[in-house]
């Protein structure tokens, strides 16, 4: 299998998590931390079966930062989560990919980066398309605005990720992402034991399968066709291919939820998706710059 393809597969998979997580009778935070759990346990089997090669050494500096890029990783599972809960899944994706806009704000900020006039116009009409998917749906109420901004939660977080990773340099993808997941299950971990305790040995075996599937599949195994795709693929393939996710994800809300996508907010789609796309191909990104979250 050539990158481009793992890729392409990694990123329609993906598109379809909504899916699943629908289909599982566990509070957003258990379901987070599950996900974590059963997809760090494939990556070790994988590590441990299939590449059979020593995990590299990485500084004690670089692991805490990776720590907290792990944490802020699983309260983005859980905050996305929230947003399925609530909102259409074309919404709360949308909501969700608004993290590169966000990072495109912060960049000259943090990274002393000078924003040229035309990625300050992506910045604009991207933010418009976010303003026409909060106000362009006509049965908008507090709920779904609610998930709405569960959603850009998650992009808060989603960027953070992003912006951490600028400062981690040691280790392959994989071993990144198993110090990430372990800071992520840590903190979710402590959280559900003061937040009402665990609650999975009331799931029905339908709903256990959904919770297998988003841990194997989409996280896990997914995980791993990303990482070892990038490697491969130039910058801006892999900016251009990471938009299937929420393409397909707005296919599986229309034709699988039957979730309406009114004109103004398929607009928006377009803005957001469009003028990030085109800000990341002028921006050439790293390809370590962005790990999937």
């Amino acid at each position: 299998m050539n990158a481009k393809t793992k890729n392409i597969i990694a990123m329609s998979v993906f598109g379809t998590l909504s899916i699943f997580v629908r289909n599982i009778s566990l509070s957003s935070l258990e379901m987070a931390f599950w996900r974590g759990l059963i997809a760090i346990t494939v990556l070790f089997a994988v590590q441990k079966l299939i590449i059979r090669q020593p995990f590299h050494a990485i500084s004690r500096s670089q692991k805490l930062l990776l720590l907290f890029s792990g944490m802020a990783i699983g309260l983005n599972w859980v905050l996305l989560f929230m947003a399925y809960e609530y909102t259409s899944v074309a919404a709360a994706t949308l909501a969700y990919y608004f993290a590169p806009v966000i990072v495109m704000a912060l960049c000259p900020l943090l990274f002393k980066e000078k924003m040229t006039l035309f990625q300050f116009f992506c910045f604009l009409m991207a933010t418009t398309g976010l303003f026409l998917v909060i106000g362009g749906g006509q049965n908008l109420n507090m709920g779904s605005l609610r998930g709405i901004l569960y959603g850009l939660g998650a992009a808060c977080f989603y960027a953070s990720v992003i912006l951490m990773n600028k400062f981690i340099c040691e280790g392959n993808g994989l071993e990144r992402t198993v110090i990430q997941f372990a800071g992520a299950i840590a903190l979710l971990f402590i959280i559900i034991v003061f937040h009402g305790g665990f609650h999975i040995q009331n799931s029905s075996l339908f709903s256990l399968a959904n919770l297998l599937a988003i841990g194997i599949l989409h996280t896990g195994i997914c995980y791993c066709l990303y990482f070892s795709s990038i490697k491969e693929l130039k910058g801006q393939q892999t900016a251009i291919l990471s938009y299937i996710d929420p393409f397909v994800a707005i296919l599986v809300s229309v034709f699988v939820f039957h979730e309406p996508v009114q004109i103004l907010q398929g607009a928006g789609a377009v803005l957001i998706l469009g003028f990030t796309c085109l800000y990341e191909l002028k921006s050439r990104p790293s390809k370590n710059d962005y790990a999937k979250a």
